[in-house]
């Protein structure tokens, strides 16, 4: 299955990247939670993917989410949320990571472009610095943050308690 393939260690991606980087291929990396995707995250992907002709992305493991986003979060296991995003057309190659930021990821790919969706902006990037320091230009991408995976699970809520009052 395609969507197998392209799901790579850390080792295994910084083998591709080289390969790619050989043939002078521009290098983007994105990343995020990606728990239940909804079209923010497509739209999001897409942007990123228009930076650069390589994109790759990085999903933060179960236990990363957790931090993130607290009880009851991830929704989705991590090789499933992995495979999800390995499967738009826009993704190279993905990458489940554990640390609190993909500041080490940086460090270790050295993408030409780094992205954030449109709920940061250019001085809210938590990695700028790191960015900075490698040349790695970051860029704002997407639509504009109307789509959240919290608001959408607020709504799938709202709407079961309305259906065992009504039932």
């Amino acid at each position: 299955m395609k969507t197998r393939k392209i799901v790579l260690s850390r080792n295994e991606l910084v083998q591709a990247l080289a390969e790619r980087r050989a043939k002078n291929e521009k290098i983007v990396l994105a990343n995020g939670c990606f728990d239940i995707l909804h079209v923010g995250h497509v739209r999001y992907l897409a942007g990123a993917r228009a930076e650069g002709d390589v994109l790759v992305v990085a999903i933060n493991s179960d236990e990363g989410v957790r931090k993130l986003k607290g009880k009851g979060r991830p929704v989705l296991p991590e090789n499933e949320r992995a495979e999800l995003v390995a499967a738009l057309e826009s993704v190279d190659y993905v990458i489940i990571f554990d640390e609190p930021n993909v500041e080490p990821l940086l460090e270790a790919l050295q993408p030409n472009v780094h992205t954030k969706g449109t709920d940061y902006t250019a001085e809210t990037v938590p990695e700028r610095a790191v960015a900075e320091r490698f040349g790695i230009r970051v860029a704002i991408v997407g639509d504009a943050k109307n789509h959240s995976t919290r608001e959408l699970l607020a709504k799938l809520a709202r709407n079961e308690s309305a259906g065992k009052k009504n039932g």
